[in-house]
C-alpha cells in the first residue's frame, strides 16, 4: 500500500513540474512573440493583412510607431501608409487585431491562397488576370498613369508618350505599369524591377531614364527626392478601369468580402483624399 501511495505521490508531483515547465515555456514563448510585433491573440480575433511595406505612400516600412504605424509581425520595425490606414478601418469595423504580414509582391497572392493572410492591402489592382485566383472588394483607390524621370533631365517637359521614344524606362515586375511600356513606340524597355525603391536607385544612378507609375507613388517619390520630377500626359498610356483602380484582395468566396465593402462605404472620398494627403507628407525621406 505504501508503495503505491508512493508510486501515486511521484506521479502526482512529476506531472505537477511538467505543467509547470510547460507553463513556463509558454510564458517565455509569449514574450518572445510580443518582443518580435507577433500577436498571442487568437486567429479568430486576428486579421492579418499582407503587403510589401515599400510602396510609399501606400505603404512603407519605418522604425517606430509615429503616425499611426502597426508593428510589422516577426520585426522590429513598423509599417505605414494609405494602405496601413485603410486595413486599420477595416480591421477596428471588423472587431479584429490588425497584424500586418512584410511579403515581396510576387508572394503576395500565394500567401493568400496558403492561407497565411487575411487580405492584400498592398496598392493591388482588381485585374482580370488576378480576378482568376483571387476575389476583390469594391475599390478604395483610384488612380492614373504617370513617368518619374529626373528632374532637370531630357524628358522632364515630356507630354506625349512619343516623346519618350529611345527613352530607358522600366515598372515593377509582374504589374500592368510594365506591360503598358510597349504602348511606347521605339521605347527602349529595360528589364522589370522588383521593386519602387529599387527603381528609385536605378533612376538616381542613370541606368533608367524614367519608370512607370501611379500618381500618388509619384507625387512620393518627388516628394522625397528633389531631383525626381513626374510626368502627366495630355496623350497618355491606354488603361482599364480596373488597371488603375486599387481593392482589397480576398480569398475565392471569401465570407469577409461583404463586411469589408460595407466598411469601405463608410470612407467618404474626402476622408480618402486626406489620407492620402497624409501619408504621402508623413512618408519616411528615405523612401
Amino acid at each position: 500500500m505504501r508503495k503505491n501511495l508512493s508510486l501515486l505521490l511521484a506521479i502526482a508531483l512529476s506531472t505537477l513540474l511538467l505543467l509547470a515547465g510547460c507553463g513556463t515555456a509558454n510564458n517565455q514563448e509569449n514574450a518572445e512573440n510580443a518582443g518580435n510585433g507577433q500577436s498571442n491573440a487568437s486567429e479568430q480575433d486576428v486579421f492579418r493583412v499582407g503587403m510589401e511595406a515599400g510602396y510609399p505612400p501606400f505603404n512603407w516600412t519605418q522604425a517606430d510607431d509615429s503616425n499611426g504605424a502597426v508593428k510589422i509581425e516577426g520585426t522590429p520595425d513598423y509599417a505605414g501608409g494609405y494602405d496601413v490606414e485603410i486595413a486599420k478601418r477595416i480591421a477596428e469595423g471588423l472587431g479584429k487585431e490588425l497584424v500586418i504580414v512584410k511579403t515581396e509582391w510576387d508572394g503576395l497572392v500565394p500567401a493568400l491562397t496558403s492561407g497565411k493572410i487575411d487580405a492584400i492591402i498592398a496598392g493591388m489592382s482588381p485585374t482580370e488576370e488576378r480576378k482568376k485566383t483571387i476575389d476583390f472588394t469594391d475599390i478604395y483607390y483610384k488612380s492614373d498613369l504617370v513617368m518619374v524621370v529626373k528632374k532637370g533631365g531630357k524628358y522632364e517637359n515630356a507630354k506625349t508618350l512619343a516623346d519618350f521614344k529611345g527613352a530607358k524606362i522600366t515598372g515593377q515586375l509582374n504589374t500592368f505599369h510594365y506591360s503598358v511600356i510597349d504602348q511606347i513606340e521605339g521605347v527602349n524597355k529595360q528589364p522589370a524591377m522588383d521593386n519602387f525603391p529599387a527603381m528609385r536607385v536605378a533612376l538616381e544612378s542613370g541606368i533608367i531614364d524614367g519608370y512607370v507609375s501611379e500618381r500618388p507613388e509619384a507625387v512620393s517619390a518627388s516628394a522625397a527626392n528633389e531631383n525626381f520630377a513626374m510626368v502627366e500626359f495630355t496623350d497618355g498610356f491606354k488603361t482599364s478601369d480596373d488597371d488603375t483602380a486599387i481593392a482589397v484582395g480576398l480569398q475565392k468566396d471569401s465570407e469577409l468580402k461583404d463586411k469589408i465593402n460595407e466598411i469601405l462605404a463608410g470612407i467618404s472620398e474626402e476622408e480618402r483624399t486626406e489620407i492620402m494627403d497624409a501619408a504621402i507628407k508623413n512618408q519616411p525621406a528615405a523612401q
